[in-house]
């Protein structure tokens, strides 16, 4: 593909054709070749790509991401989340997609297509109800297997050192953002960015979301880890119990399978954590979480299922008490949430 074209230009299926040729995946046979643009991508171009009877996924990074306000972030992301499966792999090879080829010039790559009706996407369980605790098991113990494979690696530090990136499309957008639409509390929100800034324990996925985790027949499969950088495994572990707390709100009557599945995702985790205190951990995500629950209604990055201003309000009101004062553990503001809702 030509290296000098811009990733603001539209993807077009003669690029796409470039690209595969590039990677040796077009054989000399006239095999018909398919392109199909997938939804869902908010940071990036995504494609499905049928040449004869295999299948690919190709994942070009945009500049700008397709939100309601101003949100740029660097391209080389792509790359990133590359490596981030690459190492991911060579730890738990189920745990991502197989990699397929990579063309940096052009920011894009592509891996192997994980079809929908083998791979569901774990959201879409928990919005039809089907809370599994074996899959949050699973989560927990994949999530912390990566991170305790790569904690304290000189090495894998220096390949992820990705600081601009993560603080332009995780901390600004979601901590930084909502500390200038709550101003007083701009200080706490400020030093739980600077905490998780400043940590430097072990590679971070930094999108551990329901959406970017496919519930395949061999256990949880990891995607989307563009905001991939060595810092602060409790961001990933807080990214991923914020989401589970919010389904508690998009689908009430499943609230208390929700919360066990809190539970039983944090006991994994917390056993497994080997290369620092447990408890020290714990205590950084039990005082992160509430700062991603109030991020997801006030930042940049709004929760498209939280609609309604009785809602929102509950969770606003809800973080800001635990931002105020924060708690030391996880179990406190599960049960906390609990009593909340009602569940």
């Amino acid at each position: 593909m030509n290296a000098t074209l811009s990733n603001a230009d539209p993807l077009t299926e003669a690029m796409i054709m470039a690209a595969v040729r590039g990677m040796g995946l077009l054989t000399a046979g006239a095999e018909p070749c398919v392109f199909e643009p997938l939804s869902g991508g908010v940071s990036s171009d995504i494609w499905r790509v049928s040449i004869g009877v295999r299948q690919y996924c190709l994942k070009r990074a945009l500049p700008q991401l397709r939100v309601a306000q101003l949100w740029q972030a660097p391209i080389e992301r792509n790359d990133a989340e590359w490596q981030w499966l690459e190492v991911a792999g060579s730890i738990c090879p189920d745990a991502v997609p197989r990699l397929i080829g990579q063309d940096r010039n052009a920011s894009l790559f592509v891996m192997e297509y994980l079809a929908p009706e083998k791979f569901p996407v774990w959201k879409h369980q928990l919005r039809d109800g089907l809370a599994s605790e074996e899959t949050a098991v699973a989560v927990g113990s994949r999530l912390v297997a990566i991170h305790g494979a790569t904690a304290n690696k000189p090495e894998i530090a220096a390949r992820f050192k990705n600081d601009e990136t993560f603080h332009a499309i995780r901390l600004e957008p979601y901590l930084a953002a909502t500390a200038r639409v709550h101003a007083d509390l701009a200080k706490r929100l400020e030093e739980l960015l600077r905490v998780t800034f400043t940590t430097k324990l072990a590679l971070v996925h930094g999108d551990v979301s329901p959406k970017n985790i496919l519930v395949g027949p061999n256990g949880p499969v990891f995607i989307d880890a563009e905001c991939a950088w060595y810092g602060d495994p409790a961001f990933d572990l807080a990214f991923c119990l914020n989401h589970i707390l919010l389904k508690c709100i998009w689908r009430p009557g499943h609230a208390k399978g929700f919360l066990v599945l809190f539970r039983r995702l944090v006991e994994t985790y917390l056993a497994g954590v080997s290369w620092e205190s447990s408890a020290a951990l714990e205590a950084r995500t039990a005082h992160l979480l509430p700062g991603l629950l109030l991020a997801r209604i006030d930042g940049k990055s709004p929760i498209e299922y939280v609609t309604e201003a009785r809602d929102k309000n509950l969770v606003r009101n809800f973080a800001r008490r635990f931002i105020t004062s924060p708690v030391e553990r996880l179990g406190a503001v599960n049960d906390a949430w609990s009593r909340e809702i009602g569940a």
